[in-house]
């Protein structure tokens, strides 16, 4: 088997985004444009806690004697952020009329959405990889190409703001999310490699929960595609009595 630890980067397209709040409110903004937060000054802010970047970790298992083949358990701790400032156009119900027309996003006099603790892609891969060089002594392989193929589960914790009023939410299943990966693993030692993979793929959230303090039982609906950018550092576990 294989464990990997490493951080991410991310862009996204546009959304549709649906709430259904407990208020009576149901709209939609369209178009919505977010970004990603890598947070990557936290590594030499606090060293000690490795989990504020978005972060990556694998775990991986071989069905085979060659290790061309595995099955790997993933998880992506994105962070998505809808953009403040941004007009988009809102249609739907809100305060009991129907709405349709331009908005500009802010915390105070609208709203701000964010998956930031985050977005949470769990999924199992199928992994394939194939060697394309050899150490000098051609014992081990020294670069592998890598592709890999899954789907999954979104665990997010979802942060939402309405018209100044903020919670942060609890940690539950969402939705789902498919995605395909390719790149290359770098072995700089018998069992300790670096990789660095490509990926795209599309999410689907079906009910993160976007809580007031005041009002209970909201919803968000949506659904993007992204490409993240992956580093890893991994190592090679072997079971085998010598």
């Amino acid at each position: 088997m294989y464990i990997q630890w490493g951080y991410n980067v991310e862009a996204y397209t546009k959304s549709n985004i649906h709430f259904i709040m407990s208020n009576g409110n149901d709209f939609v903004l369209h178009n919505a444009k977010a970004k990603h937060k890598p947070d990557f000054e936290g590594i030499y802010q606090r060293p000690l806690d490795i989990s504020i970047p978005q972060y990556n970790y694998r775990l991986g298992f071989y069905l085979n004697e060659k290790h061309t083949t595995s099955l790997e358990l993933n998880f992506d701790h994105i962070k998505y952020v809808v953009t403040d400032g941004q007009t988009v156009r809102v249609t739907g119900k809100i305060n009991g009329k129907q709405v349709e027309g331009d908005s500009v996003l802010d915390p105070e006099r609208f709203l701000h959405l964010e998956h930031t603790d985050g977005g949470n892609l769990l999924h199992l891969n199928y992994v394939k990889q194939h060697t394309v060089l050899m150490n000098k002594a051609r014992t081990r392989p020294l670069v592998n190409t890598i592709w890999k193929a899954g789907a999954g589960i979104n665990i997010p914790r979802t942060d939402f703001t309405y018209k100044g009023d903020r919670l942060n939410n609890k940690f539950h299943i969402a939705g789902y999310n498919i995605s395909a990966e390719a790149g290359a693993r770098y072995y700089f030692g018998k069992k300790w490699f670096l990789e660095g993979t490509g990926k795209t793929g599309f999410v689907k959230y079906l009910n993160a929960l976007v809580n007031t303090t005041h009002e209970v039982g909201n919803r968000v609906r949506h659904s993007f595609g992204y490409i993240e950018g992956i580093l890893l550092i991994g190592y090679d576990i072997s079971f085998k009595q010598r």
